[in-house]
């Protein structure tokens, strides 16, 4: 099978969705599949055309990380997009701003078009009037539509009624992310993950308010590792709140590096304010970390009371409450390797290759 993929951002971008499309891309190529990505130059000196591990990348124009930007990119990756469509058998279209360019592909070859809505842009685009008649249209132009969480997929169908869209979590290479040696030495003391980029939806400042809270009650360290706009002001922050010698922001890391990083911790914090699937709680999951994560979104559907707990999203009190009573309930090692045979059962990027490759035959079946 030819598969044509078109995605914003991917790799050398770090991010859920990028890892998502790579690692599903990747998984495709395994079984003998071909295919083939269409995605912006993003980051300085990317080429243009490369290809990585069997997948073939091929970057276009990308003027800003704004929607304006992403815009401007959907329509300048067109002709890209189209060309490439001629011998592609199915297009699939990784997220909103991939629909557009990826239905100009299926114009020029009549193959079918998947498309997956992820992440929090969604749905915060979908919360305003001058949004929702776009994302109603873009959400009716798939042949086949899947969300990355039962939230945005809930979100999907209330914009165009009478459409069915499939909620499919994001999946983990549980190969790469794994239990390893870890990567920093032993504090001595619990050490809390907060594997998250420092923008504000992704709630770090509601994190770094509550780390007095725990301390009161138990001796952690913290490390973040992301960077982002933030992080001046929330370094400044722990200074404020008297933390910092308890906090290491390790800004932004090499995917490889992840599993080391990972593997240093004994839990891991997700403090967003809006979430997806939540790749960063499977990762951690998958590398034996259990996970205390806001009740918003995705993490819900992830994290259950045998491997974690959840907190109101915002509520730096129910934040420090939650992360309290599970280090105080103990067995962490125990709960980790719960986590990770939680996430082999349901959220491995083999069964996430299965199942879209059960839609993509289907669909091709159908076409006849």
């Amino acid at each position: 099978m030819n598969i044509l993929f078109h995605c914003i951002y991917f790799p050398p971008e770090v991010g859920g969705l990028e890892s998502h499309v790579y690692y599903l891309a990747r998984a495709l190529v395994s079984r003998g599949h071909r295919v083939q990505v269409v995605t912006s130059r993003s980051l300085p000196g990317v080429p243009e055309e490369e290809e990585m591990e069997g997948i073939q990348v091929y970057r276009t124009w990308f003027p800003s990380r704004s929607p304006t930007g992403w815009v401007a990119h959907a329509l300048a990756s067109v002709p890209k997009t189209r060309a490439l469509a001629r011998e592609a058998d199915l297009i699939h279209a990784q997220a909103f701003a991939s629909v557009l360019p990826a239905a100009a592909g299926r114009q020029r070859s009549g193959a079918p078009l998947v498309a997956t809505f992820h992440t929090s842009h969604f749905l915060i685009r979908a919360e305003r009037a001058g949004w929702r008649p776009l994302l109603r249209r873009l959400v009716q132009f798939p042949d086949y539509a899947l969300a990355s969480s039962e939230e945005i997929a809930t979100v999907a169908m209330d914009l165009a009624p009478g459409i069915e869209v499939e909620a499919l979590a994001n999946g983990v290479d549980a190969s790469f992310f794994r239990r390893v040696e870890p990567a920093l030495p032993n504090g001595g003391r619990p050490r809390i993950v907060v594997p998250r980029r420092l923008f504000p939806k992704n709630g770090v400042e509601f994190f770094i308010r509550a780390l007095p809270l725990i301390l009161k009650a138990v001796e952690v360290e913290a490390i973040l590792i992301g960077d982002g706009p933030e992080r001046e002001r929330l370094q400044a922050l722990a200074e404020d709140l008297g933390i910092s010698h308890r906090v290491s922001f390790l800004g932004k890391r090499a995917h490889s590096e992840m599993p080391g990083l990972l593997s240093s911790g004994d839990l891991a914090v997700i403090p967003s304010l809006m979430e997806a699937t939540s790749v960063a709680a499977l990762e951690a999951m998958a590398c034996q970390l259990p996970v205390v994560a806001c009740n918003v979104g995705g993490p819900p559907e992830i994290v259950s009371e045998e491997v974690g707990g959840l907190f109101e999203a915002g509520n730096p009190e129910a934040l420090a409450a939650a992360v309290v009573r599970f280090l105080e309930e103990g067995d962490l090692p125990g709960k980790g390797a719960l986590a990770r045979e939680r996430v082999m059962a349901r959220w491995s990027n083999d069964r996430l290759a299965d199942r879209h490759l059960e839609i993509y035959s289907d669909l091709l079946h159908r076409r006849g």
